[in-house]
């Protein structure tokens, strides 16, 4: 099993420690509840250095990031980020991930999800072209996520950088309590806001410390991967291996924001993809709230009032802040209006739920 360079830290901290995407990762510290709202209400920190990191560079990058994503890469300048995935030629997704514009033409920083490093890097292998050179530098990175409202005051006090000036989705590379070369990313996956912090994993644990003392006034506290988890589902994000996979049709998911049809951008799946466009899809994924006392779990069928399966779960928890179940699924496209009320089947019992426009908060 991997570990990550604040390993240490996190046993000393008394975390439960958990193997995650093959790396031995905490899940939480002193509870999901609290970790939870201390991110919703003021500043918590993960260590998502498990996350991969994958180099773009060379005359022709662009050209093959074009072919390789859903997104239109082109319209990033140096500093912007954009999300998108990789369509896998089968109507499905590789992984999803973000694209940093290190470098416009030249040079772009691909982060992908921890459980596809190795899956992600090889298919960018397989089809490389000539012109680019690619670099696995996960192993070399580290990633904080410091999340919430109190975020950038917090981390204003460590960088000279001004940080309300980077806008969403965009980065700065600079110095940040004393580190040079930090990429400080106004990104984040809790809908809390606050910022991603790349850097070399010898300074890390340095980082770390820092942001603690800078954050001690605001009761600043390290954040679990289940808290990650809850955080995320309130949101509506999707979770790669839950929600979307290689059988997923990313429209379907609701990518379809994410998939640019634009010319000189003839990526891997765009036939297929744009005439499901035009024929329409037959499900989407939908959030909902259950209505009565339950959590719904990933699997769990999505039924009609008569007990007829119309859909499953991908997600599901108990919301810290709504007190109720919640759940992210794929329903039929006959039921999934928003508004709608379809039943969770949980122990041969039908909870009743309500279909909400994501966020659920």
């Amino acid at each position: 099993m991997k570990t990550t360079a604040l390993n240490k830290v996190h046993r000393d901290l008394g975390a439960k420690m958990v193997e995650f995407a093959g790396y031995d990762m905490p899940i939480e510290y002193s509870g999901i509840q609290g970790e939870h709202m201390k991110v919703r209400e003021s500043i918590g920190v993960f260590d998502v250095s498990h996350m991969g990191e994958i180099y773009v560079e060379g005359p022709k990058c662009l050209e093959f990031l074009q072919m390789m994503t859903s997104n239109d890469v082109s319209v990033l300048e140096h500093g912007q980020a954009q999300y998108c995935y990789f369509p896998n030629g089968k109507r499905g997704i590789v992984d999803d991930l973000i694209v940093y514009c290190m470098e416009k033409e030249k040079c772009y920083l691909l982060v992908v999800n921890a459980s596809n490093i190795e899956k992600d890097y090889q298919w960018l292998v397989d089809h490389q072209i000539e012109g680019i050179t690619l670099n696995n530098v996960s192993d070399e990175i580290s990633q904080l996520a410091v999340q919430g409202p109190k975020a950038l005051e917090v981390l204003q006090s460590l960088t000279e950088v001004t940080l309300k000036d980077i806008p969403f989705y965009q980065f700065v590379v600079g110095e940040m309590a004393g580190i040079k070369d930090v990429i400080i990313s106004n990104t984040g996956y809790t809908g809390s806001g606050g910022f991603e912090l790349y850097c070399a994993n010898k300074d890390v644990e340095a980082l770390w410390k820092a942001v603690f003392e800078a954050g001690e006034a605001e009761g600043i506290a390290p954040i679990g991967l289940a808290a990650r988890d809850t955080l995320r589902m309130e949101k509506g994000y999707c979770l790669y291996g839950n929600d979307i996979d290689d059988a997923t049709s990313p429209l379907e998911a609701g990518l379809g924001w994410t998939t640019k049809f634009v010319d000189n951008k003839p990526f891997i799946d765009r036939p297929f993809l744009e005439q499901q466009k035009a024929d329409g899809v037959t499900k989407r994924l939908r959030g909902f709230i259950l209505q009565e006392r339950g959590i719904p779990r990933h699997g769990y069928e999505i039924c009609t009032e008569a007990g007829e399966t119309i859909g499953v779960v991908t997600s599901g928890t108990q919301s810290p802040i709504l007190k109720q179940g919640i759940g992210l699924g794929y329903i039929d496209l006959n039921h999934c209006k928003f508004g709608n009320t379809v039943y969770i089947k949980i122990r041969k019992k039908l909870i009743p739920a309500l279909i909400k426009k994501l966020p659920l908060i």
